[in-house]
């Protein structure tokens, strides 16, 4: 078999649960909240009279608890299989987060909410999805995991505009029952129908044993002991930082610079576009080139995002370019966690080493927004702020060059 064809075959193999993973990325926790969170802010802060800090901080005690859980919901996708996790935390995020109509007047009661979501959500995000896309494809791996994170650039493009939206025509309340028929209604019924991971016969040789049954891998304990894992874990920590509470208060920076909430939100949909793009030229790079290497100029971009929003009389195209350089990194760097986690570690414990990598992830997205709101109410704007984060874009993409060569599992 030819590599063109091998390559062909795997999509034509994959396809479906490709498919459904893609949507069940778009419409789980990973994104959502996160995409949904800032048209929410001022609302909160109108109405309840909460400060724009203590409403960030609701999205961060979910991160945490989320990316807490990851290495929990890694090892029961290994265990008991992708399809079942996936499935059942689909549902339940969708109604977790559906009982945000419902948030009482106290905050307690609205941390408790977001407490919830993180127990039950995390097994709707790219921890479990990514395992039986990485199953489904080897040659065409970089690739197929642009794709399915393509989700998120869904979710950019779709959910802030929607938000934004069905807040102004019914409300805060009903804008959460909205937002959560996307995983109840759009992702849940197709992923029950499409999605699964391939059997021992319809793996790629590459991923087993000689027999065909045992994956190829290092165990979480062997890959801890290892340099590898900890810069992973270092670049995914300080991008993760910088973007998040970036992409968080997009708009709110926006209008501030003054910028209408309307334009604000179109900057979020190119924002979005762009993550699509980079998702795509990132994986199809990743399939020809070293992983490192393709990533750290596109790492750098976001350092330029940084000092456009700094400047007091952006324009919409300046914020829309800023939009697009931010965008193309984010597609990037979350590409690379499940990528580098399957190329370096294996596949063999994929899920409960996805679950540990993803935890810097989740723990500075979720820490990030809060530390970008307390800024914003200590100074007023969000300047200092974008200072640091444009050093830590420019830190994330160097420190991967030390990775190294991808290892070999195959006995001999």
């Amino acid at each position: 078999m030819t590599g063109g064809e091998s390559r062909a075959s795997e999509f034509a193999r994959g396809w479906k649960a490709l498919l459904a993973a893609t949507l069940g990325v778009a419409c789980g926790a990973s994104p959502v909240p996160f995409n949904a969170i800032g048209a929410f802010l001022g609302p909160f802060n109108k109405e309840l009279g909460w400060s724009f800090r203590n409403v960030s901080l609701g999205i961060t005690l979910f991160g945490v608890t989320a990316a807490c859980l990851a290495p929990l919901y890694g090892s029961w996708a290994d265990r008991y299989g992708v399809r079942r996790v996936a499935l059942l935390s689909l549902a339940a995020f969708g109604v977790a987060f559906a009982a945000f109509a419902l948030t009482p007047a106290s905050l307690p009661g609205f941390y408790a909410l977001w407490l919830l979501l993180g127990l039950v959500g995390i097994g709707s995000t790219p921890v479990t999805w990514s395992r039986a896309v990485n199953l489904w494809f080897v040659r065409r791996r970089g690739l197929a995991l642009g794709i399915l994170l393509m989700g998120t650039s869904l979710t950019v493009i779709v959910v802030p505009p929607l938000t934004v939206y069905a807040i102004r025509e019914l409300g805060w309340r009903p804008a959460f029952v909205v937002l959560s028929m996307l995983p109840l209604l759009v992702a849940l019924p197709i992923a029950y129908f499409l999605f699964r991971e391939p059997t021992a016969a319809e793996r790629p040789r590459e991923l087993s044993t000689a027999d065909g049954h045992a994956l190829l891998g290092e165990s979480l304990r062997v890959a801890m002991r290892g340099r590898r894992f900890w810069i992973i874990f270092a670049s995914i920590l300080v991008v993760a930082f910088a973007y998040g509470g970036a992409h968080v208060h997009m708009v709110e920076m926006l209008g501030l610079k003054g910028l209408a909430r309307e334009d604000a939100a179109k900057v979020m949909g190119v924002l979005g576009a762009s993550i699509f793009v980079g998702r795509i030229a990132t994986g199809l790079l990743l399939d020809r080139y070293w992983a490192p290497l393709v990533t750290l100029p596109i790492l750098c971009l976001p350092a330029v995002s940084c000092w456009l929003l700094s400047d007091d009389s952006i324009t919409m195209a300046t914020a829309s370019a800023a939009g697009i350089f931010l965008g193309f990194a984010a597609g990037a760097e979350t590409d690379l966690i499940a990528y580098l986690a399957g190329r370096y570690f294996g596949m063999a414990h994929y899920g409960k080493i996805y679950g540990s990598l993803y935890m810097p992830f989740g723990i500075a997205s979720a820490v990030s927004p809060a530390v970008y709101g307390w800024v914003r109410d200590s100074t007023g704007n969000y300047d200092a702020m974008l200072g640091v984060a444009a050093v830590m874009f420019v830190a994330g993409g160097l420190v991967l060059l030390a990775l190294g060569r991808y290892p070999d599992f195959r006995p001999g």
